[in-house]
């Protein structure tokens, strides 16, 4: 690869960095590095330079290379691309008859227990093959990159089995091998208890343990291991005891924590120096406490809780209190069929009272602080990857969360190629 491209006239050049920070935390999140009339230099994949217009000539950029393409973006800002840190989108099917359900009035664990929710993705998948759930998925993947999305994490979850857990990962792997944005996967074994296993829930984690853990590590399958640490799903014994297991095989933790309860899950994630503690709807001053004192990203996922009807994390309280905070698309076929980040972005501000400069940083930098990344990706800054997308003419970057349901993104790059899907 040696392609060459050179974005000039940019409106407004969004997220510089001239020192790069690995995440943004508490009253820095509402600052926002801008550079007006500004140009973005890219070879090789990687971002060589950028700044004002009227500094291009004085830099080291050879402006006759026959090989250089010039994009003029006048009148368009240049983001980077966003970093999607909590995904489940490798799965089979729709559920969208739940979510007729839940208009009728059912809960999340009500449809669960009818063998709805997890278990019904799971049976789903096990019904579907290893490449059609390949097809699936990389129709999601197409989507999410050409909504701006050029990292991504992908979550096992709905196998729950030993050979449908593989497949999962394995596809993971592939869509890793076959397209241009970063991959994350992440082992999450431990998402439900499945049917066959419901009076006998210790099995399955030693099922998890024994067999799972040690396949996934052989074949290098996974980055990280996460838990449903909730009410209803795993308890804190539970979720130390498989996190101990995956972290014996070098896989990093992350939870899903306190989406349905106080489950101790936050405090467990800070014990076990989790990456990222994810879905945080319930948090009080014990849990910012406990986060505000170790390198755990909390992580938000509106989407998810706007399509749940559930009571919205508080993200106002988190910042104010000094916390980074992340935001992702939960991007699943049952609690957020979506994986548009713009609109997260959306969510962020509307239900969760963040500024539009917090959730740029939130989807950006943070983001992939999240995905373990943030040293290469969620900002502009020299020696980065060059992900970044240019959008269509617009006022302002804070045009982007007030445009809501508008599609805005005129040119996806990814590596320093222009993507089209």
């Amino acid at each position: 690869m040696n392609t060459a491209l050179v974005i000039v006239n940019i409106r407004s050049l969004i997220q510089t960095e001239n020192n790069v920070r690995t995440k943004i935390s508490g009253k820095e999140m509402a600052g926002l590095s801008i550079i007006n009339d500004a140009f973005l230099y890219i070879r090789n994949g990687i971002i060589l330079d950028f700044g004002n217009m009227s500094d291009l000539e004085l830099g080291d950029i050879p402006l006759d290379d026959p090989e250089i393409i010039y994009i003029n973006a006048s009148g368009k800002l240049v983001f980077p691309s966003f970093c999607d840190s909590h995904t489940h989108l490798v799965y089979a099917g729709s559920r969208e008859a739940e979510f007729t359900d839940k208009i009728r009035g059912l809960s999340y664990e009500e449809i669960a227990r009818r063998g709805g929710g997890i278990l019904n993705s799971a049976a789903r998948l096990h019904d579907t093959s290893e490449e059609e759930l390949y097809q699936q998925s990389s129709v999601r993947i197409r989507e999410i990159i050409a909504l701006g999305t050029g990292a991504v994490e992908i979550k096992s979850g709905y196998g729950l089995d030993v050979e449908d857990e593989l497949k999962m990962l394995r596809v993971i792997r592939r869509i890793k091998n076959s397209f241009p944005l970063e991959v994350k996967a992440t082992f999450l074994g431990a998402h439900a208890i499945p049917k066959n296993y419901l009076n006998k829930r210790d099995e399955y984690i030693d099922l998890i343990i024994n067999e799972m853990i040690p396949v996934i590590a052989s074949e290098d399958l996974a980055d990280y291991i996460d838990v449903f640490c909730d009410r209803g799903f795993y308890t804190i014994e539970e979720t130390e005891k498989i996190l101990m297991a995956g972290m014996k095989y070098g896989l990093t933790a992350k939870i899903h924590a306190n989406e349905l309860d106080y489950s101790g899950g936050i405090q467990t994630g800070v014990k076990y120096n989790a990456l990222s503690v994810d879905h945080l709807e319930c948090t009080g001053d014990d849990e910012i406490a406990m986060l505000l004192d170790s390198d755990t990203m909390p992580t938000l996922l509106p989407g998810s809780s706007f399509f749940l009807g559930l009571k919205d994390p508080p993200a106002r309280k988190m910042i104010d209190a000094g916390l980074p905070v992340a935001l992702a698309s939960d991007y699943n076929p049952g609690s957020s069929p979506s994986g548009n980040m713009k609109l997260i972005m959306s969510l962020g501000c509307i239900k969760l009272r963040m500024l539009p400069e917090e959730v740029i940083n939130a989807v950006t930098i943070n983001s992939a602080y999240a995905m373990d990344i943030s040293r290469t990706h969620g900002s502009i800054a020299r020696g980065k990857v060059a992900n970044v997308f240019i959008t269509k003419e617009i006022p302002s970057y804070e045009f982007m969360p007030y445009a809501f349901g508008s599609d805005l993104i005129d040119t996806v790059i990814l590596k320093g190629e222009i993507v089209k899907y």
